[in-house]
């Protein structure tokens, strides 16, 4: 599938870092990271390498045979590295001297290697060139990050000379420099820190990329809670309120209503019932009461 070019610039940067994502380069990463300066040098001197060895590659991968393309890319990858080390020794010596073996080095970096053969040998010249750029622009990135961390805590300056003169105090008298971070150690602490940062971030962004897939489905489906896509205009609006809704035009259940009228008949007839036991009560006793007085009379006269 052929990418564009802002996705290949976006992939080289952030999503598939050299670096900080595909742990690449440690080896140089690690070791001229002591100082902005080297490794703004270093990334500068893997950006060219890069670009246009991915550019040679493409260019020649129709004629390369298969059986012998790593060695191709090693030949052609060893001679932009070889010019590159002579423009620095040529303009930029101090820098040549602070960074010494890892120049020359550079031809088997594993990044420069991989894109050749991951990217390069399969996609159009324009697509290698940029992805050499943009991957060399993401290890540069990464590099300055981490030499930004060591050269401030450990000196507690910033962009200091390939030599160690000269910089840009940040951190006052009051600051003693811990000068562990500009050895192995503060580098492998150092980078990983950042690697567990870029991580947290990436997966922080990835989660809410997914939440907001997971809401855009429920607003299309029709089942989202608040939200809904206007049939007009497509754009997403607020469901209306629960007051203007169908929801309203739901009959309720009468049965709650009618409950409180058959209390009232049940204590009426209890009333009713109440009322009348006394007058049967002395409509039964009054006979009664005549019978009783007859036979009296009846026995007098006897």
């Amino acid at each position: 599938m052929k990418k564009s070019i802002s996705g290949i610039f976006k992939e080289g940067i952030l999503t598939n870092n050299p670096t900080f994502v595909q742990l690449l380069g440690m080896c140089p990463t690690l070791a001229t990271t002591t100082s902005v300066v080297n490794a703004l040098g270093m990334g500068a001197a893997v950006i060219v390498v890069l670009a246009f060895s991915n550019l040679f590659i493409s260019l020649l991968r129709k004629i390369i045979p298969k059986q012998v393309r790593i060695a191709s890319y090693i030949v052609i990858i060893s001679g932009f590295v070889t010019a590159v080390e002579l423009v620095i020794k040529a303009y930029f010596p101090a820098i040549n001297k602070a960074l010494g073996l890892f120049i020359p080095l550079i031809v088997v970096n594993c990044i420069i290697l991989a894109r050749a053969e991951a990217f390069a040998s399969k996609n159009g010249p324009v697509e290698a060139f940029c992805d050499g750029i943009a991957t060399g622009i993401g290890f540069t990135l990464a590099l300055t990050c981490i030499a930004f961390v060591r050269e401030l805590i450990g000196t507690g300056a910033l962009f200091a000379g390939a030599d160690g003169s000269g910089g840009v105090q940040i951190l006052g008298d009051w600051y003693k420099p811990a000068s562990i971070f500009l050895m192995p150690t503060g580098a492998f602490l150092t980078l990983g820190c950042l690697i567990a940062l870029v991580q947290k971030i990436q997966y922080t962004s990835e989660d809410r990329a997914r939440r907001r897939r997971i809401e855009l489905d429920a607003i299309d489906g029709g089942f989202h809670e608040t939200l809904m896509r206007d049939p007009v205009t497509g754009r997403i609006v607020r469901r209306p309120a629960l007051a203007e809704g169908p929801a309203q035009e739901v009959p309720s259940d009468p049965a709650p209503a009618e409950e409180p009228e058959k209390k009232e008949e049940t204590e009426t007839k209890e009333e009713k019932t109440a009322d009348e036991t006394p007058a049967e009560q002395k409509a039964e006793e009054k006979p009664a009461d005549t019978r009783t007085e007859a036979d009296e009379g009846k026995e007098e006269n006897a």
